[in-house]
């Protein structure tokens, strides 16, 4: 009778941890592009009146995605997630990591994420309930090959990659994505959305002298957005410039760069640099060399 004690008080635990300890995936969206980071939140609710140990061991955070109509999702590796933090009772942690790159979830459709976080002081884990999210397929717009600039004694032939402009859907919303890739597109270098824009925008781009990509477009009716990235896929200028008696165009001035000429910009909390870390606020539109 003692032994059949110990079993039922063993399967009686699990239950009554999952109401102390809890764990939740929490997605920003539910949508994303192919090959776009996918940074799933881990959080990690502790109600149990003791402190919690993890991250120590490399297999402490588990992911498992599985598609909604059957589609097997392989698994590449697992996605890193070691780092020793403690999580006190009474408190929530959040990790963060991003499972893209660790799946092939390139496929459109539907499919669910779950998390298990392993308890060694315990030795017992916890699954969270499964979070579903959309791979969307967007339309490519344009495309471009462009070499990546080389140091100055390098003589050996630049590397090519390429540019994409896509566009998706996202809760009945059009978005501008921008892709990255390697010639052959077989390797992504990043995939990510630049914001909003309206159906019938029109996106002008262009690409300077050091490979960054320039690209101006509508968001309303009478706002544009401005953005540079570079040839490895970082976000450096954000602007968002407004219709005044002219409408902003990118063209390229006598020095040979690339700048927004016309309308007015329109200083905004989600400007790259923020306003506080650009050292010469008055050199609006103009793309300084990163």
């Amino acid at each position: 009778m003692k032994f059949l004690s110990s079993i039922l008080s063993c399967f009686a635990f699990v239950p009554v941890l999952a109401a102390q300890v809890s764990v939740e995936v929490v997605l920003e969206q539910e949508q994303f592009l192919p090959s776009e980071s996918i940074v799933v939140a881990v959080r990690i609710t502790n109600f149990s009146g003791q402190t919690l140990h993890l991250g120590k061991e490399e297999d402490w955070l588990r992911f498992n995605v599985e598609a909604r109509d059957g589609y097997v999702v392989s698994k590449l590796d697992d996605p890193p997630a070691q780092g020793e933090f403690e999580v006190d009772s009474s408190k929530v942690a959040t990790k963060r990591v991003d499972v893209a790159p660790h799946f092939t979830l390139t496929k459109p459709g539907r499919y669910l994420i779950t998390a298990t976080v392993r308890l060694p002081q315990w030795d017992k884990e916890l699954t969270s309930k499964s979070k579903g999210f959309d791979v969307i397929a967007g339309t490519k717009l344009w495309e471009q090959e462009f070499g990546v600039p080389r140091v100055a004694d390098d003589k050996s032939p630049p590397e090519v990659r390429k540019y994409a402009l896509q566009q998706a859907i996202h809760l009945k919303q059009m978005k501008l994505y921008v892709r990255v890739t390697d010639q052959a597109e077989a390797r992504v270098l990043r995939v990510f959305p630049i914001g909003p824009m309206v159906s019938f925008s029109q996106p002008e781009k262009q690409i300077d002298r050091d490979s960054n990509l320039h690209v101006l477009y509508q968001t309303g009716a009478r706002s544009f957005n401005y953005s540079l990235i570079s040839p490895d896929g970082r976000l450096i200028i954000r602007r968002i410039y407004e219709y005044s008696d002219t409408r902003p165009v990118l063209r390229v001035d006598r020095g040979g760069r690339i700048v927004v000429s016309g309308g007015v910009r329109r200083v905004s909390g989600d400007d790259l640099p923020s306003l506080e870390e650009t050292s010469t606020p008055a050199n609006d539109g103009q793309a300084t060399k990163p």
